[in-house]
């Protein structure tokens, strides 16, 4: 490691306080999609009072902002999430469910240590620029409803990462790993349907069922679903019943519907035949129907030069150690989570990784993940979304996760909201921080490697963006 590395590592060190109180903070108020008023707050007079320019209400959206530091190029950016997760709250440091408020809001994602593992490279690659005196920009950017609402999307249609030279960020995950691989895209769309009112046994001639057309709706898309690819998910909630009596034609009803496909260009083709679903239902009931534009996400895009740089620097750092105390509660939150053999997700692609990773894990048994999976690069392609994929296509994204939960902790969780309140997850984050913060250096540092980064980009996105974003659309809370 040089010493601007060290010297990146050591200012997080030195200056962690900054950076767990902002995590801390934001853990203790947690705010759901789009909603984030206090935490975005936070983190804008945190970076103004340490000499970044706030660019405030970035692309529209009330919580979503742009720090920047530093002028000219190379421009690195780094991303930070703080939604929470509805009905998840949960009491720090806890090894049974409880709830500090009941039904209310919390952190199982752990996007608290996200946002402030991203602030904290920031805050040292501006150390960096400062201390070398050399030319160059760092941006952190305030990403909002990643949950639900998927800000980076819509900031992506206003090509805002396209100013970027690379993009940087990272997720609390039960590993530590350099991501790899792609995604499903998705699509949220809801059906709001209207009818017309009537005595269901007086005069059911004159209703117009709002209910029976989502009913027929869903009916169609169930249908649907023989016809098309392995890799699509479609998915949906009913919102509004119209109603809890049943001799009543109900004249208003709606669903919430998500469309995904690994390809968000297939994501798109599939939505349009959920439209078509949705107007024979409309014409089957004589009703009709709003339809209202929710969100929308990408497949993400990797980049194999940029994760060898990443994967480096993770090796370079080296891993948090724990004291007997956090290696005690983390073995008993795990007696509450699944039983994971290989965790990671190279393990899924790989047979040699696989053998490996059980190993280091001890066949899962290992109560905190406390290695480094080895570096696989993959095109392979797991469940779930996020808008990272909408940034990977107008500028070179790189991720990692680090082991801020106990082994085999599930997504969403209780246990995670738990865990990212503790120490363990402090490690992580700092962790994070350290290792992107080293290689934004490494960018700055190697105009080599970030040619050769940009022009693996330019060959994978060659048959361009397609934005899931419709035109018009605004970012909704749910």
């Amino acid at each position: 490691m040089n010493s601007q590395k060290r010297q990146a590592a050591d200012y997080i060190d030195k200056n962690q306080n900054i950076f767990m109180n902002v995590s801390d903070q934001i853990w203790a108020n947690p705010e759901l999609s789009l909603k984030e008023f206090k935490s975005a707050a936070l983190y804008e007079k945190v970076l103004e009072e340490n000499g970044f320019t706030v660019e405030k209400n970035l692309g529209g959206i009330a919580t979503a902002f742009r720090a920047s530091f530093g002028q000219g190029r190379p421009k690195i950016g780094f991303l930070g999430e703080f939604d929470a997760l509805s009905g998840l709250s949960q009491k720090k440091g806890c090894l049974e469910h409880e709830p500090l408020t009941e039904g209310g809001p919390g952190h199982g994602c752990g996007h608290n240590l996200l946002g402030a593992g991203s602030l904290a490279a920031a805050f040292a690659v501006k150390n960096y620029l400062e201390q070398q005196n050399r030319e160059g920009t760092v941006i952190f950017y305030g990403c909002p409803g990643e949950e639900g609402g998927a800000a980076k999307a819509f900031l992506a249609r206003d090509n805002v990462w396209r100013e970027l030279d690379a993009a940087l960020t990272w997720h609390p995950q039960d590993v530590n790993e350099v991501v790899s691989g792609t995604n499903n895209s998705t699509v949220q769309v809801l059906y709001k349907y209207k009818g017309r009112a009537a005595h269901a046994a007086g005069d059911p001639e004159n209703g117009r069922s709002a209910l029976d057309a989502v009913e027929l709706m869903n009916i169609g898309v169930q249908y649907l679903r023989e016809h098309m690819t392995s890799d699509c998910r479609i998915h949906y909630a009913m919102i509004d019943g119209g109603g809890v009596s049943p001799n009543v034609v109900q004249d208003h009803a709606s669903v919430l519907y998500m469309v995904r496909a690994n390809r968000v260009r297939e994501t798109v083709k599939l939505l349009k035949r959920v439209d078509n679903i949705a107007d024979g239902a409309a014409l089957m009931t004589e009703t009709s129907y709003e339809r209202v534009f929710i969100d929308g996400t990408a497949d993400v895009v990797p980049n194999y030069a940029l994760e060898d740089l990443l994967y480096q620097n993770f090796k370079d750092q080296g891993l948090p150690n724990y004291t007997r105390e956090e290696l005690d509660f983390a073995r008993e939150l795990k007696k509450k989570c699944p039983d994971t053999a290989a965790p990671g997700i190279a393990a899924q692609f790989d047979e040699k990784t696989e053998k490996e990773v059980r190993r280091l894990s001890e066949n899962g048994t290992r109560a905190l993940n406390n290695f480094l999976i080895p570096l696989y690069h993959t095109g392979g392609f797991t469940p779930g979304s996020t808008d990272v994929g909408d940034v990977s296509w107008e500028t070179p994204t790189g991720q990692i996760h680090c082991a801020a939960f106990v082994s085999g902790a599930p997504g969403h969780s209780w246990q995670n909201v738990s865990c990212a309140g503790t120490s363990i997850g402090a490690k992580a984050m700092l962790e994070a921080g350290k290792v992107l913060a080293m290689t934004a250096i490494d960018l700055y540092e190697k105009p080599e490697e970030l040619k050769k980064i940009r022009s693996e980009f330019e060959e994978r996105t060659s048959e361009g963006y397609v934005c899931p974003i419709e035109e018009g659309a605004v970012p909704v809370a749910l």
